[in-house]
C-alpha cells in the first residue's frame, strides 16, 4: 500500500504544475478512501531531490524586480493575479513539505496538512483559470520567492515552521485579501470577488491549523506561545509584522486575545509580537 508522506514528497518534487495538482487531488481522494497508509515515524530522505519541484517559468527575482500590480490597466490586474497564483503554488508546496518533513507528530497533523495542500491546489487552479480567461497563464511574469525562503529556513524545526510560515507569512493574506477583494468589487469583476472570498475563507482555516499545532507544541514543551514566537522570529529572521491587521479574521484563525491585543496596540507600527 502506498504511504502518505512518501507520496507527498514525490508530489512536492514534481516540476509539472498541472500534473502536481492532479496527483495531489488523487492522493487526497485515495487517503480518504483508506487506500493510503500513514507512517508517522518514517525518516525520509530528500537529498536526491530538488525541492520544491517547480516549472521553468516563472523566473524568480528579487521582490523589487517583480512587475507592479496596478488596477488601472489590464496588464496590472493580470500581474496581480499572477502574484496570487504564485502564492497559491508556493502554499501548496509548503503544505506538502510540512506533511512529509516532520516525523512523530499526531496523525491529525498530517491529515490537516493534506487538507491544506488540497485546498491550496484548488485555489491555484481557480486563480490560474481566471488568468487564462484573459489570455495569460502562470509563468508569464517574474515572481519572488520570499514565502519559500522561510520554508527553507525552518526545515530543522517543526515548531519554527508552524510559528513562522502559516501564522506569520500566510496570516498576511488575512490582512491583505479583503482589500484586494474590495478593489475588484469596485470594478465589478464578480468572478474575481468569488475567488477571493473562497481564498479568504479557506486561509482562515489554514492559519488556524498553524496556530493549532504551534500551540500544541508549546503546550507539550511547557512554553509560552507569545515569548516563544518572539524568540523564533528573531532566531529565524522572520519579517516584521506591520498593520493594519484583520483582527476579526485573525481571531477566527485562532490567535489568542493576548496576541490580538498586542497587534491592535501596534496600529501601523511594525514589530515581531504575534
Amino acid at each position: 500500500m502506498p504511504e502518505l508522506r512518501k507520496a507527498a514528497l514525490a508530489i512536492l518534487a514534481n516540476t509539472n504544475v498541472q500534473s502536481k495538482v492532479g496527483q495531489l487531488t488523487h492522493l487526497f481522494d485515495e487517503y480518504q478512501a483508506e487506500h493510503i497508509a500513514l507512517d508517522v515515524a518514517g525518516k525520509l530522505d530528500s537529498d536526491h531531490l530538488i525541492l520544491p519541484g517547480r516549472p521553468a517559468k516563472p523566473d524568480l527575482v528579487a521582490p523589487k524586480w517583480v512587475p507592479k500590480r496596478r488596477m488601472d490597466t489590464v496588464e496590472g490586474k493580470i500581474i496581480l493575479w499572477h502574484s496570487l497564483a504564485h502564492i497559491e503554488f508556493n502554499a501548496m508546496n509548503l503544505a506538502l513539505d510540512a506533511l512529509w518533513r516532520f516525523p512523530d507528530m499526531p496523525k491529525e497533523y498530517y491529515e490537516d496538512w493534506l487538507k491544506v495542500a488540497k485546498e491550496e491546489s484548488y485555489h491555484f487552479s481557480l486563480v490560474n483559470a481566471h488568468m487564462q480567461s484573459f489570455g495569460f497563464s502562470y509563468g508569464d511574469f517574474p515572481a519572488h520567492n520570499s514565502l519559500w525562503e522561510m520554508v527553507e529556513r525552518t526545515t530543522d524545526s517543526v515548531i519554527a515552521r508552524m510559528a513562522l510560515v502559516p501564522r506569520t507569512m500566510e496570516a498576511r493574506g488575512l490582512d491583505a485579501v479583503p482589500g484586494i477583494r474590495d478593489r475588484f468589487k469596485q470594478i465589478k469583476d464578480e468572478r474575481a470577488v468569488e475567488i477571493l472570498e473562497i481564498i479568504l475563507r479557506d486561509e482562515i482555516g489554514h492559519v488556524l491549523i498553524g496556530n493549532r499545532w504551534f500551540n500544541f507544541l508549546c503546550t507539550n514543551e511547557g512554553l509560552s506561545p507569545v515569548a516563544t514566537y518572539r524568540e523564533l522570529a528573531e532566531k529565524y529572521h522572520a519579517p516584521t509584522l506591520k498593520g493594519p491587521f484583520n483582527i476579526p479574521a485573525r481571531e477566527q484563525a485562532g490567535f489568542t486575545s493576548e496576541e490580538l491585543s498586542l497587534l491592535e496596540s501596534l496600529g501601523e507600527k511594525g514589530t515581531q509580537v504575534a
